[in-house]
């Protein structure tokens, strides 16, 4: 597995109270290294623009963008999305039951994540929420989970405990970017 680090954050400029590039850079000034863009919704042409200048502002800390979909070299796929062809050099999915885990284990996925784990309007329809057991019921295999879905800092530990790799963060992030290093705390606390 490429070494994705334990915190990554979805965009959603929907969310930002700021411009989305704005929310990136405060993001990983406060030391976010992985973004997984999503902004589907935006023309291809914007999309690839707006992950160019993601990738200005991750590069010079040795950061990664993923792209939500299809396309591109580093991909975030939706629970239903197919396998790209060619296939992308890190390949991850959105998963929510144990089915949708055993398929993306079996196309080779570097990573998941599982959601919702908490209530949350960022997944609405995808309930009811997993809570903890329900994460660790879907932590027991290959490939590493990423806990998604109204994940708080103070939840960090409760995530890891249930077998998670790390925490994929949308809203808190995209509405305060500063409360990155509190979740970067509490990973750093858990895994010690």
């Amino acid at each position: 597995m490429t070494n994705l680090p334990p915190l990554l954050v979805l965009s959603d400029r929907t969310q930002c109270t700021i411009p989305l590039l704005s929310v990136v850079g405060e993001a990983v000034e406060h030391g976010a290294r992985a973004v997984v863009l999503r902004e589907k919704d935006l023309p291809w042409p914007e999309r690839v623009a707006l992950a160019h200048a993601c990738h200005e502002i991750l590069a010079a800390v040795g950061g990664l963008v993923i792209m939500a979909g299809t396309r591109g070299d580093a991909v975030h796929l939706a629970a239903t999305d197919p396998v790209p062809a060619p296939r992308p050099s890190l390949m991850g999915r959105s998963c929510h039951s144990a089915a949708d885990v055993d398929v993306a284990a079996r196309e080779g996925c570097a990573y998941v994540t599982v959601s919702p784990v908490f209530p949350t309007p960022s997944k609405p329809g995808y309930g009811p929420a997993l809570g903890f057991a329900g994460l660790a019921a879907l932590c027991r295999s290959q490939p590493p989970v990423y806990a998604l879905g109204g994940v708080r800092p103070e939840h960090v530990r409760g995530c890891l405990n249930a077998g998670a790799r790390g925490v994929a963060v949308m809203g808190p992030v995209m509405r305060e970017p500063a409360i990155v290093p509190s979740y970067l705390a509490q990973l750093k606390e858990a895994a010690e």
